[in-house]
């Protein structure tokens, strides 16, 4: 039986990991990307699939529309394009947490459909968030969890003390995370 070769991928929160998290982030005039995104992945894209799991209860809240949650997403795609840099694909939750729907992290539907799709190493890939259900999120699925306090992470610090959510790395810098990634290989 021939063994079948999987990939490596990092799974990337968007709001407040890729982006500005400008409350509910989808006006093309509010686009902007966090310091060292680009660096970071740029230094991570010859060994990972890029990935990108979002929470959008904005679009559950009538705050914007699908349509715009998919404008705002593709030009952060061709901007991450225009770097050679490739999202394989993009997952994304429009419910709210009240809605108890199957996709919203911290749930892994969506590493298991990229798990399908894909044939990821799990044990070998990342999730990188914000958010203490990004980091649930890769733990659940098995993966290794990097908890950056860009967005709303620096204000979720203590929610992962008390929570008992132990992320693989805890960092304020995506290009100084792509780098620790890397000793890990």
């Amino acid at each position: 039986m021939e063994k079948i070769e999987k990939e490596k991928a990092i799974i990337l929160d968007r709001d407040g990991t890729l982006i500005e998290d400008k409350n509910y982030a989808y006006k093309i005039e509010d686009f902007e990307l966090l310091p060292g995104v680009i660096e970071g992945l740029k230094l991570l894209q010859n060994e990972f699939l890029f990935f990108i799991v979002t929470n959008q209860s904005g679009i559950g809240r009538g705050y914007y529309t699908v349509k715009d949650f998919h404008k705002f997403n593709n030009l952060l795609i061709e901007t991450l394009k225009e770097q050679n840099i490739i999202i394989t694909k993009t997952y994304f939750c429009p419910h709210l947490k009240e809605d108890k729907c199957d996709c919203r992290k911290p749930k892994t539907k969506f590493i298991d459909m990229i798990n399908e799709e894909f044939i990821i190493d799990l044990n070998e890939s990342f999730v990188i968030g914000d958010h203490p259900s990004d980091i649930e999120f890769g733990i659940n699925a098995g993966c290794k969890t990097i908890f950056l306090t860009t967005g709303h992470g620096y204000k979720h610090l203590d929610d992962l003390k008390s929570l008992g959510i132990k992320p693989t790395i805890i960092s304020d810098n995506f290009f100084g995370v792509a780098k620790e990634i890397l000793k890990f290989l």
